[in-house]
């Protein structure tokens, strides 16, 4: 299997949840964010919200019982006031970003190719943490899922999608997987552009990525969908309401603490249980 680079630049962690990640117990995931954030300064960024009162409180709260006490809001209400001065501050000395859910187009038509944006990758470049649940972890890919339904077998016409903000590329990220049944539209994106990986995460679950890896955190599972070996599909020549067929697709599903290798597009585990037995068997021919 041809590996490919799942490019962006490297520098940084990114953290991508499902959504409805724990605010009031362990706190798993908020943690990991906690751990790399430190005693630097955290932006919650609001931005995908229309409505985002009582959402920058609830992370306030929670980070700060986990010893993260810089913590500040970030919203705009259009595209103009990314050029506040003021606003930008807030990122100036910031440590990490965290997206909070909503509608993932309020994202990238708000913020995306101004100033703010790019201290955001200035940030991440520099060894920053930026996160995102929900609508911010769809953001997070070069090409995000907006529209599609779940619960369903997907229609071949049922996807709408739109560019992300790229930090993590030949990728695509679905949220709140599991539990509302969108492993059809995942599929469904897959086989659009089988070049990439479709990464589905289930709520109060999340990927650390770092470097090509990422980690699994949280209480459920994350789906990874690789269309490089897919036989055939029939996206190019149904009509709109047809149900998608697709052959040989392959799919991964891993928990917490297990990890995933993004260019060699394998589980780590897997990756070194194969590479054990190809060396035993070099090993048997030499004798």
């Amino acid at each position: 299997m041809p590996t490919r680079k799942s490019g962006g630049p490297r520098g940084g962690t990114l953290i991508i949840i499902g959504g409805h990640e724990d605010k009031e117990g362990e706190k798993v995931i908020l943690q990991e964010v906690a751990q790399r954030v430190g005693q630097g300064a955290l932006v919650v960024a609001t931005v995908a919200s229309h409505e985002p009162e009582g959402y920058f409180e609830a992370y306030q709260k929670a980070f700060a019982d986990l010893g993260v006490t810089r913590t500040s809001e970030l919203y705009v209400n259009d595209r103009a006031e990314t050029l506040d001065e003021q606003k930008l501050q807030q990122l100036a000395d910031a440590s990490g970003v965290f997206f909070s859910g909503g509608d993932q187009l309020r994202i990238t038509s708000q913020i995306g190719d101004t100033p703010m944006e790019r201290r955001i990758r200035e940030i991440y470049a520099a060894g920053g943490v930026v996160c995102g649940t929900s609508a911010g972890a769809s953001v997070m890919c070069e090409t995000m899922l907006v529209q599609g339904r779940g619960g369903e077998s997907h229609r071949v016409g049922g996807l709408r999608m739109a560019p992300g903000l790229g930090l993590i590329r030949n990728v695509i990220i679905d949220q709140h997987f599991a539990e509302r049944g969108r492993m059809g539209r995942l599929l469904g994106a897959v086989a659009q552009n089988p070049r990439v990986l479709g990464i589905g995460i289930d709520e109060d679950t999340a990927i650390v990525v770092e470097g090509e890896q990422f980690k699994v955190v949280g209480s459920g599972a994350v789906y990874v969908v690789d269309g490089a070996g897919v036989t055939r599909s029939n996206v190019a020549e149904a009509s709109q309401d047809d149900v998608l067929s697709i052959f040989d697709a392959r799919l991964h599903v891993l928990n917490s603490g297990e990890r995933f290798d993004l260019t060699e597009r394998r589980p780590l585990a897997a990756a070194a249980i194969e590479e054990s037995v190809a060396l035993s068997e070099q090993a048997s021919e030499a004798r």
